[in-house]
């Protein structure tokens, strides 16, 4: 609830900064401006949801590739001082990730999904965005950790799926969820049969609405079901 106009003054202030962040690629001032608007109110608009999205995809997806990267360096590297340096430096940076993942996760949580009311597509939206972020943190994450951001994850995913039954099979956030949790089977569970499964069943049961589609909803969904179709083309291979 906007109480004042100073209070909705700052808080349209915020959503300005992070638009203006975006536009700069400046992740990480993007991402303290949103985070300060949802705590001034944490009811969003469509476009400050992707706003949200955007900011901490950003600042995680740095965080991951650099991780990956400094992995793979500490895997190959034979000396076992600078190993245990190139170890100190993944530390930091995972500790960054963990971070970001744990407070885009009780953003979800603690403000968005109590705010988001009986508004179905704002419930899958953040219940996706949660598992999304589950699935960050277990490709680091070790034993009890890891089995409990799985576990986590598994449960957002499943709460967007059982909503997502009242949208179109088209719907960007019905097939997004689908990729989605495809991926997180293959890659964190690696059940690639699940996976494959959950990609056909989004492939399918989108690619016979498409017709129905305006020229804008048809481009929006058929990016998502290119990497539906991606995905099943290279995890059949495994298979």
């Amino acid at each position: 609830v906007r109480h004042s106009s100073s209070t909705m003054t700052s808080r349209d202030d915020y959503i300005f900064a992070a638009k203006l962040a975006e536009t700069a690629e400046r992740y990480d001032e993007m991402q303290e401006a949103i985070r300060n608007a949802i705590m001034a109110d944490a009811k969003l608009s469509v476009e400050e949801r992707s706003l949200f999205a955007s900011a901490y995809k950003h600042v995680a997806a740095a965080r991951r590739s650099t991780a990956r990267m400094i992995t793979d360096l500490e895997n190959k590297e034979a000396d076992a001082t600078s190993k245990g340096k190139i170890k100190e430096y993944r530390d930091k940076v995972e500790t960054e990730l963990n971070q970001i993942c744990n407070d885009a996760i009780t953003l979800v949580d603690a403000n968005l999904l109590p705010a988001a009311g009986d508004d179905v597509e704002a419930q899958v939206f953040f219940h996706k965005l949660k598992g999304d972020y589950c699935r960050y943190l277990a490709e680091f994450q070790k034993d009890a950790k890891r089995q409990a951001d799985c576990d986590k994850g598994l449960e957002a995913y499943t709460a967007a799926q059982k909503l997502c039954e009242g949208l179109a099979a088209t719907n960007p956030l019905r097939l997004g969820l689908s990729l989605n949790m495809a991926v997180f089977y293959f890659e964190i569970l690696k059940d690639n049969e699940k996976a494959i499964a959950l990609a056909q069943k989004g492939f399918d049961d989108a690619v016979d609405e498409m017709d129905s589609l305006s020229e804008a909803q048809y481009k929006e969904s058929s990016q998502i079901i290119q990497l539906l179709r991606d995905n099943l083309s290279e995890w059949q291979k495994v298979e």
